[in-house]
């Protein structure tokens, strides 16, 4: 099969490094040939015909940007077929043959749906800060997401030793443990709280404690959002209660999505959109850009719609032992 003219969306949460996939997936495809339509809005946009054509110049200049120039959006009209049915008449009646999706497991789902009821072509790039994708070792926007939260709490600690205070600083992942524990490392934090794990605070009010104990007059404690933001509020008032701890809660939220990327963001994230419209030339779909050791390759659809937690769970151990 030869393709022609393909389009393109963001869908799920902003990423720092979406603009450079962008970018990459409309220059490779115009070098071979093929039309780029940019879809605004993700899913939601589709359905309503939301649709940009993509030359050179709309990409100019934006490699260096946070965000999506496509912008995005979550959709919650896609879990039903007669939508997804619909979305593929729009497609067709625009002249698309395949569709380019950057996004999460969400968005990946959403892409199989459309695969499997309708044949519809789909390639899967990978764009999340959590890097909580299943079968990729990174996702577009984490390395970016990890150094404003590393800069963000290098200036909160100059605070924290000016007033000899524990700060927990809070950080994006509700279901992943890859930022506050890449975080943690790189930040010298004296603890690092994982999304799913039951809050020990005898233990964490002691190993403050014996910090105090040797001199140290200030803590940092990071700590994953977990399910429900802002769960350091309940953390701080469990150390004051019961074990008389002062501690400043610092949210860092979603300043952590926004900036320009890194330039491991830049790199893999152009890579990834070379290599998604190479694979639609390939004739390589439903499949998915996706890092394995070290490397950008292609994997199957079904092995990227699930999140996980495997990044970096083995550096807890590494925290610890820094930690004390």
């Amino acid at each position: 099969m030869s393709f022609t003219h393909i389009g393109l969306l963001c869908s799920g949460g902003d990423s720092p490094g979406m603009n450079c996939a962008i970018r990459a997936v409309v220059r490779t495809a115009i070098y071979n040939g093929i039309k780029v339509t940019g879809i605004k809005r993700g899913y939601a946009g589709l359905l309503r015909g939301e649709f940009m054509p993509m030359n050179l110049s709309s990409v100019g200049n934006i490699i260096q940007r946070g965000g999506t120039i496509l912008q995005t959006s979550r959709c919650p009209e896609w879990m039903k077929k007669e939508f997804r049915a619909k979305a593929v008449d729009i497609m067709k009646h625009q002249g698309i043959e395949a569709l380019i999706i950057i996004g999460g497991d969400g968005s990946f789902n959403g892409a199989k749906a459309l695969w499997d009821e309708h044949h519809f072509p789909v390639v899967g790039i990978p764009g999340t800060i959590d890097n909580d994708i299943s079968g990729t070792e990174y996702t577009i926007g984490f390395d970016t997401a990890v150094q404003t939260a590393i800069e963000a709490i290098d200036r909160i600690r100059d605070t924290a030793h000016s007033h000899a205070r524990t700060f927990l600083v809070e950080v994006m992942g509700r279901n992943s443990s890859a930022i506050a524990l890449k975080v943690g490392v790189c930040t010298g934090a004296e603890n690092i709280l994982l999304p799913h794990d039951k809050v020990n605070h005898q233990k964490l009010s002691d190993d403050i404690q014996r910090g105090m104990a040797r001199g140290k007059d200030s803590s940092i404690i990071v700590v994953a959002e977990g399910p429900t933001a802002g769960r350091s509020y309940d953390i701080q008032h469990v150390l004051k209660d019961m074990f008389h701890l002062d501690a400043h809660v610092a949210i860092l939220g979603h300043i952590q999505r926004g900036g320009s990327p890194t330039a491991n963001d830049r790199f893999i994230a152009s890579q990834m959109g070379n290599m998604a419209v190479q694979s639609l030339i390939d004739n390589k779909f439903p499949t998915v850009t996706v890092v394995r050791s070290g490397k950008v390759l292609m994997a199957p659809l079904t092995e990227c719609i699930m999140k996980a937690d495997h990044n970096f769970l083995e550096f807890q151990k590494l925290a610890e032992t820094l930690s004390i």
